[in-house]
This record gives structure tokens, C-alpha cells and sequence, in this order.
């Protein structure tokens, strides 16, 4: 893939402003008066701000959306530079790390100058989040803002978040793309005799020089035959023949993520892993034709289900066969066959059936689609038909 072809780096300033007014049109619907975010990627979806100093757990970082105008960035006096070249107006900053207070006075105050109307602030309190900050100075801040509710706003943040804008897709859609090449090429550079971790940094140093900007998450199992987890690797174990390896790349370009895998056999693949390869790929042709606008991600649990079931599945261990994909490796909704989220277009997912389909032998396919007025356009390029063979 050229370089040519990369989707452009960061967003326009229209991005930000349509960010902002969807959310605060929900946050109308919701009685908010403003929206407390405190993690890293809901920061970043509102202001651009992009920093590694993220890494550090020394200093909390806040950005409040009003229920009218531009947010605020209510941030370490570290971050100042950062944000007041970003398209926000008003930057207040405190001289972090102050454990004495941490920001929490400034918070409150900034809280408190926006919540007049509905006397309620939002923040991410329910599944799938996490403060970033010390539970005690979150209570604080509840105590600071007297009358003013804290509520969970979780459920608006993700329901904004799900659907992708076309510069959002198309960041995805050049990361699934750098993926797809190195997988494509990864067969030249997988080796019988050396160990997972060896091979497994091979693809990662491929990755960077196709155009990748980090792989925080490039996860590798094997075993004879099939593997046992998809979650531990990639550790020591060297590969020899009658072994199947699968490599899971959750790799980054411009703040957003791919998340597949491919599976390879080293030297032969006996008739039993032949069949659980070609079972999971008919189940992912059947994730992919169910995922229309209208279906739900139950729907789509289902239709790989009966696939895996019928193929001689003896479970599926993973918990669920798929997950929305963005800011973050894995964000909601979960393709299980309960979760019942209904598809809409710009949801970017994970089709991801797994089996375990002989006794401590397990196998998982994933490709990456977006959902359009059409149904699910493929974001990675199909993985092979047959499962290659590293000679």
C-alpha cells in the first residue's frame, strides 16, 4: 500500500464541532448540563490532544463539554502548550502533580460555572470505563458541586462514540490496510525452529515500516494442531511442524485501531485443523452477511453459532464473537447472544467466531467491516481460503 493512499492525519475542525453539537443534542435529551471526561481516548475524541504523556498516571486530565459552545480542557499546567494549540478556547490549567489538590478545586469551579440548567453533570460511571483519577478527589468533586447530581452518563458517550464519522472510518480502513500487507507478507517471514516471541517481532518491525504508528497489542499462541488460548502470547515456545500458530494484531494509525488475526501451520496441517479453519470461515462469511442495519449484534452471534455448531464446535470459550472497534482495541456494543445492540450505519466491529473444536484445541478468525446503508463492507482484506502452510 502507498503512502499516497494513507488517510490524512488529524481531523479537520468541522470533526470536532459535529462532535460536539451531537453530543450536547443528546445531552439535551438527557438533562445534562455538561459531560466529565477523564480518560484518555474521550478526551482526544473532543479536543485532538495527542500525547504519550498519557503513559503517566502522576497527573489527572479533564475536559468538560458544555451544553452549549466549545469544551473545556481543565488540564496539568504541563498540557498548557498542547491544548491551547488545539481548537478549544478556554484552557485552565493548575500546577500538577499538587496531591493536596489535584485540580479538584479548579474542576468544581469549572463544573459549577456551567451547571445551571438541568443541575445534573454526566460522567463515565457504568460498564466499560474507569475515572483515571483517585476515587477519593472524585468525591470531592461531588461534594464541591453541593446540589449538583454526578450521573452515569456512559450510555450517551458510547452511543456517540459508536457511530464513526467518514474520517474516522477511513483512518481504521488505512490501519486494517497497513495490516492486511504485513499479513499478507508475514508467511516470507515465519520461521519453523525459532519461538513465538521471535516471529511474532518480526511482524511488529514489518508493521512500523509499512506506516504503523504503534501495536500496543500483537498477541501470538500456538500448539500442535490448534492452541489453548488466544490471550497469553507470545511467549518462548519454538514452533515445529504439526503446529498452528494464530497472530492477533491490534495496531494503531493516528490514534486509531485495527483488530484481526490469521492463523498459519508449520509444516503440515492435519484433516481435523483442515476443517475447524474451513468451519470458521464459513462462520465469518456468515457474520459478515448478517450484519445489516436493523439486524443486532444477537443476530449476528447467531448466524456464526449455527455455523460453528453445525461444524462440530464443542464451545466457544471467548465469552462473545466480536466487539465494536475504534479510539479503542475493543469498545462496545459485544457480539454475544445476548447483548441485542442494534446495527446502524458507521459502526465499525470485529466478526470474530471462535471454537474449540478437539480437547485443549482451539481456533479464532477476525476481520474488521463497517456497517453501511448496504450492510458490512470488509475494512481488512479476506484471509486466506485454506490455511497457509509455513514450509
Amino acid at each position: 500500500m502507498n503512502k499516497l493512499d494513507f488517510a490524512p492525519r488529524g481531523f479537520s475542525q468541522t470533526e470536532f464541532e459535529q462532535r460536539t453539537i451531537r453530543a450536547q443534542q443528546m445531552m439535551h435529551g438527557a438533562q445534562l448540563d455538561a459531560l466529565l471526561l477523564t480518560t484518555e481516548p474521550n478526551f482526544r475524541y473532543f479536543t485532538g490532544f495527542k500525547s504519550q504523556f498519557w503513559e503517566s498516571p502522576t497527573r489527572p486530565w479533564f475536559t468538560i463539554v458544555p451544553l452549549t459552545g466549545k469544551p473545556i480542557a481543565v488540564v496539568p499546567e504541563i498540557g498548557r502548550v498542547g491544548l491551547e494549540n488545539s481548537w478549544l478556547d478556554d484552557v485552565r490549567t493548575w500546577p500538577s502533580p499538587r496531591p493536596e489538590d489535584d485540580g479538584v478545586t479548579l474542576l468544581a469551579d469549572t463544573l459549577s460555572s456551567v451547571a445551571g440548567r438541568f443541575g445534573r453533570v454526566g460522567a463515565l460511571l457504568g460498564p466499560e470505563s474507569h475515572l483515571r483519577m483517585p476515587v477519593a478527589n472524585f468525591e470531592r468533586v461531588r461534594q464541591l458541586l453541593g446540589k449538583t447530581e454526578v450521573v452515569d452518563a456512559s450510555g450517551l458517550m458510547t452511543a456517540l462514540r459508536q457511530v464513526k464519522s467518514a474520517e474516522e472510518i477511513a483512518k481504521i480502513h488505512t490501519m486494517c490496510q497497513i495490516a492486511s500487507d504485513a499479513f499478507e507478507h508475514l508467511p516470507n517471514l515465519l520461521r519453523a525452529g525459532d519461538s513465538e516471541r521471535v516471529n511474532t517481532q518480526r511482524m511488529r518491525i514489518d508493521l512500523f515500516e509499512r506506516g504503523a504508528d504503534s501495536a500496543p497489542y500483537l498477541m501470538a499462541a500456538s500448539g500442535p494442531g490448534g492452541y489453548d488460548n488466544i490471550i497469553m502470547g507470545p511467549t518462548d515456545r519454538v514452533l515445529t511442524a504439526g503446529d498452528v500458530m494464530v497472530i492477533d494484531t491490534g495496531t494503531i494509525y493516528d490514534g486509531y485501531f485495527c483488530d484481526f488475526d490469521r492463523n498459519f501451520a508449520f509444516g503440515h496441517a492435519d484433516d481435523l485443523t483442515r476443517r475447524a479453519y474451513d468451519v470458521l470461515y464459513q462462520a465469518t462469511d456468515a457474520g459478515i452477511a448478517a450484519s445489516k442495519p436493523g439486524a443486532t449484534t444477537s443476530d449476528v452471534c447467531n448466524a456464526m453459532w449455527a455455523i460453528l455448531e453445525a461444524g462440530g464446535a464443542l464451545s466457544n470459550d471467548v465469552g462473545r464473537m466480536g466487539h465494536g472497534l475504534g479510539m479503542q482495541l475493543t469498545e462496545q456494543p459485544s457480539i454475544t447472544p445476548t447483548d441485542g445492540t442494534v446495527l446502524i450505519p458507521g459502526m465499525v466491529m470485529t466478526i470474530e467466531p471462535a471454537m474449540t473444536f478437539a480437547p485443549g484445541r482451539q481456533m479464532v478468525h477476525e476481520e474488521n467491516i463497517v456497517i453501511t446503508e448496504d450492510g458490512a463492507k470488509l475494512l481488512t482484506r479476506r484471509a486466506p481460503v485454506d490455511i497457509p502452510i509455513i514450509d
